[in-house]
């Protein structure tokens, strides 16, 4: 017997390629639950910029008075939505969330990387490349962000364990966007260059900043620079040993996960209250293996 349910997704935002990742996950397993008989009407709706948190509001009201059965949210942060996600928890409308922490017991599952471990990769191969000393600047990304707060705090907290390097945290944030990121970068390089060993960047657009600031100002090749997440300009940049690490995620089974482990609950199927996707460090020495091509054609070839 074929069953028919209709879910939402939405996500922080609609340009980076990270969320079109997901979105592909998530339309592949509407295509693989078509072959167990079951039909998903999937609905991916999201701002246009990752920054819009009242377009995001009004995206989730839109999804929940159609009367979707089920919704993924990747929220901006930790509280904002809550009372709208519980409010549909109480009409029987569970959701998943993915990628960034809901502070709310009314979830369905959890489905993301874990970033204070993240942070803690990016930490290590800092500390291995600069050999365990020097002084290095984190850029944040944006106040109230939760998964990009946990891997900034697992990068502080791991590099303790190496009491040679010393870290400067900024006064300032990266920004949803390449451009804002720039502009940090900038203002920091102009700060701290000539002290500087080292940089971590925690997500895409702050990432994607700092390399346009440090090649800008024609640093690339004596600082090092572990970012988080990729795009076809990073890959270059390892490439060329101007980047010396990434961080990656897998976007793509978030996103197929999510709509399998929404499935899997409709169908009345027991499912996980937390999933870990994983990441993994990617260096120019490993870019080119099988796994890791796998996991970054996910990240970065899909349009």
């Amino acid at each position: 017997m074929s069953e028919s349910f209709t879910i939402a997704a939405v996500p922080q935002g609609s340009m980076h390629k990270y969320w079109k990742a997901a979105q592909s996950g998530a339309e592949k397993a509407v295509r693989d639950l078509q072959g167990e008989s079951v039909s998903v009407d999937f609905l991916w709706k999201a701002p246009l910029r990752e920054d819009d948190r009242q377009e995001q509001i009004k995206i989730l009201e839109g999804v929940l008075r159609r009367g979707v059965d089920g919704v993924i949210l990747a929220p901006f942060d930790s509280t904002t939505l809550v009372p709208l996600v519980e409010s549909a928890a109480d009409q029987s409308v569970p959701t998943v969330i993915i990628d960034s922490a809901l502070d709310s017991r009314k979830i369905l599952s959890f489905i993301a990387t874990d970033n204070l471990k993240a942070g803690g990769l990016a930490a290590d191969r800092m500390a291995e490349v600069l050999n365990g000393k020097g002084k290095v600047l984190l850029l944040r990304y944006q106040e109230g962000s939760a998964s990009t707060e946990e891997r900034e705090e697992g990068f502080r907290a791991r590099l303790r364990r190496f009491p040679e390097i010393d870290l400067i945290v900024s006064d300032q944030f990266a920004g949803a966007t390449r451009v804002t990121a720039k502009i940090a970068a900038e203002a920091l390089l102009a700060r701290y260059a000539a002290q500087l060993a080292g940089v971590f960047t925690p997500n895409e657009s702050s990432t994607a900043g700092m390399v346009m600031a440090l090649v800008g100002l024609d640093l690339a090749s004596r600082i090092v620079h572990i970012g988080f997440d990729t795009s076809d300009l990073y890959l270059d940049m390892l490439q060329a040993k101007r980047i010396q690490g990434l961080v990656v995620q897998d976007p793509f089974r978030m996103g197929e996960l999510a709509v399998k482990t929404l499935a899997d609950h409709l169908r009345g199927k027991s499912v996980s209250k937390r999933i870990d996707t994983g990441a993994t460090m990617v260096t120019a020495a490993n870019m080119d293996s099988p796994e890791i091509f796998r996991l970054l054609q996910h990240s970065v070839v899909l349009k």
